[in-house]
């Protein structure tokens, strides 16, 4: 099966690497990962995103590690676009999480309005964080928890500007 999904990825956190454990227990994965012009686009709350290359170098590490333990490859293109590469052929299925579920549904048709048949979407809860709350790289950027969803009182958020 070939798995699409899609996101920042800054930083890489425990409910990621949820939907990236679900994806490679599917088959093979492609991961868009948005551009630098795209990403401020798709943010709730404005933040400091890294750039594409330092994003996609994390990602990559995360990622070599779980396709060797599924035996399953994967790739990491480039998204300029939201509905991004679901709307390709090729693909059997594609992650979501609660809230991009409708986005996921628009993929679809999209898809069917190119004569494509429609993607399984496979909905991955969120991880929460020790207070509760889901983990989120907006939450960590912000200072409140690491990437595990540990709280970090004290600890001094990336911002909404680029760090100098």
């Amino acid at each position: 099966m070939n798995v699409a999904l899609g996101g920042t990825f800054d930083p890489v956190h425990d409910g990621h690497r949820k939907l990236f454990e679900r994806a490679f227990e599917l088959g093979d994965v492609t991961v868009g990962l948005t551009s630098d012009e795209l990403a401020p686009k798709t943010r709730h709350v404005e933040r400091y995103v890294r750039p594409y290359d330092r994003r996609k170098r994390d990602l990559e590490a995360e990622l070599t590690d779980l396709a060797d333990e599924h035996g399953h490859e994967f790739e990491i293109r480039e998204l300029t676009d939201p509905t991004g590469i679901a709307v390709e052929p090729e693909f059997d299925a594609l992650i979501v999480s609660p809230e991009t579920r409708a986005g996921g549904e628009r993929i679809n048709e999209i898809r069917r309005e190119r004569g494509h048949g429609p993607l399984e979407l496979v909905v991955v809860d969120h991880v929460p964080a020790e207070d509760g709350e889901r983990i989120s790289s907006t939450r960590i950027v912000a200072g409140e928890i690491d990437e595990h969803g540990n709280l970090t009182p004290g600890r001094e958020g990336r911002g909404a500007t680029r760090p100098e």
